[in-house]
């Protein structure tokens, strides 16, 4: 547990300088770029993801595995990152606007349990916020994350296959389109008889 938490701290220093490094270059002329993001796992699957079994902020374990066969934005955040706390308002109404098409967004937070929950207390959001540990990122870098930084979203499509990646912050403009598209292209998603839509 305190190997864990040591190797979290070391990620977080390292993301804040890597973060900070890349949104400097990406806003060096006042517009923001692309920042480049290792795009080889796109249709690879995502099995790194739902082998993840972590803690919700209440310290109830929860696997991801629980969403395969839904598409899923797995968001990977902290609550000292400013472009992370700025795109989840926009994850927030997406999730609201798709959860009855079988979407689902998960963010795993690479920071404590403790910043976690206040963090929910003062921005509330509908989707869960899971404790990451050396495994989750571990599984960021698998997806595409080589430079280690936040914030970094995967979206998986209905058959656990990586379909987008995306390092920095993903707007709701950017992200509306890419959902729509998994939705429109795949096999129609059916809430099992003992899950509510949207859970």
């Amino acid at each position: 547990m305190k190997s864990s938490a040591i190797w979290i701290t070391i990620f977080g220093i390292i993301s804040v300088i890597s973060g900070y490094l890349i949104l400097n270059q990406s806003q060096s002329d006042g517009k923001a770029k692309s920042i480049p993001v290792d795009t080889s796992s796109v249709g690879a699957p995502a099995s790194p993801i739902f082998g993840l079994v972590l803690p919700d902020s209440t310290g109830h374990a929860q696997a991801l595995e629980q969403w395969r066969g839904k598409i899923l934005v797995v968001n990977y955040w902290a609550t000292w990152c400013p472009p992370c706390r700025e795109e989840m308002p926009g994850f927030a109404r997406l999730q609201a606007k798709f959860a009855a098409k079988g979407v689902q967004f998960v963010g795993i937070s690479i920071d404590t349990a403790v910043k976690v929950a206040e963090f929910q207390k003062e921005t509330p959001v509908n989707y869960p916020l899971l404790i990451g540990d050396t495994g989750a990122i571990d599984s960021s870098v698998a997806l595409g994350n080589s430079r280690q930084a936040l914030p970094f979203t995967a979206v998986i499509d209905r058959q656990g296959r990586v379909a987008a990646v995306k390092l920095g912050r993903f707007t709701e403009a950017d992200l509306e389109p890419e959902l729509v598209g998994l939705v429109s292209h795949s096999p129609q998603w059916m809430p099992s008889p003992d899950r509510a839509p949207g859970t």
